[in-house]
């Protein structure tokens, strides 16, 4: 298993930090990741746990769902001052990237489920190369879920599958089937042989219609749509009972500082 924060580290700092050599910085020095913003936390665990593995002492680190607001703590460290100095801006940036995903995450299950109290709220897997458990992590940190955290652990049958592999004849397994129809039409046709069907690129009011028939023909099928802008999920989510969103992914960063002062 890759060690992602070892990756990290190096890409930013593959030989030694110029500047702390030629100030031939040592010492012991303690290091605080301030928001100036409100939102929520996410893999700050993650991070200590890797400072730990390095050394340094973990004073201070907000857990997942933790709220915070402008002016707190969010990560404090303390340690070798080299080591800060080479882990801070990295440390920085991926806590205000994992933090903006959560918070984003749960602005949209807020929003969603004024419309509609069970609605699920669903991350793709269009997460950004080498994140993709961090930005999961912080998905649900935000009250999320995950629609497909990869390609083995869930069965999707998409238009793609479908234009390929032609008419379905009768499928089963242990996993849930997932449909993503090309027509209205196969959307009837199969409505008996899906758990969830995604109905992608459908309008509130086509929703709102179609739903209740594929409901008839199978009142355990779950409906679902993506492809949807996340200002209009109040508009869809009296309709379907998952959501499929890639927006929290890319979220601004929040706007975190970080000040290291010297110890000893």
């Amino acid at each position: 298993m890759i060690d992602l924060f070892e990756f990290y580290f190096y890409e930013d700092c593959p030989y030694q930090d110029e500047s702390a050599e030629l100030l031939r910085l040592d010492g012991t020095g303690k290091m605080k990741i301030i928001s100036r913003e409100e939102g929520i936390c996410a893999c700050a665990d993650d991070l200590a746990d890797y400072f730990k593995s390095k050394g340094l002492k973990c004073l201070i680190y907000l857990k997942d769902g933790d709220n915070f607001k402008a002016g707190d703590i969010i990560f404090e460290a303390e340690g070798d001052l080299k080591l800060l100095f080479k882990f801070w801006r990295v440390s920085q940036t991926f806590l205000s990237l994992m933090c903006a995903i959560a918070t984003k995450t749960a602005s949209f299950v807020s929003a969603g489920r004024k419309a509609n109290p069970d609605l699920i709220l669903a991350t793709s897997r269009k997460t950004h190369p080498g994140s993709r458990i961090f930005e999961l992590k912080a998905i649900r940190a935000g009250g999320g879920d995950i629609h497909r955290n990869s390609l083995s652990d869930s069965i999707q049958i998409s238009q793609n599958h479908l234009e390929v592999a032609g008419e379905l004849g009768k499928l089963r397994a242990l996993k849930k089937i997932e449909i993503e129809p090309r027509t209205r039409e196969e959307a009837f046709k199969y409505a008996e042989m899906a758990d969830i069907m995604l109905l992608d690129h459908l309008s509130p009011e086509e929703l709102r219609e179609l739903g209740p028939k594929l409901k008839k023909l199978n009142p355990k099928l779950e409906l679902a749509v993506g492809g949807i802008e996340a200002e209009r999920i109040p508009e869809y989510a009296p309709f379907v009972d998952i959501i499929v969103i890639s927006a929290p992914y890319y979220a601004n960063p929040l706007d975190f500082t970080t000040k290291i002062e010297r110890v000893r």
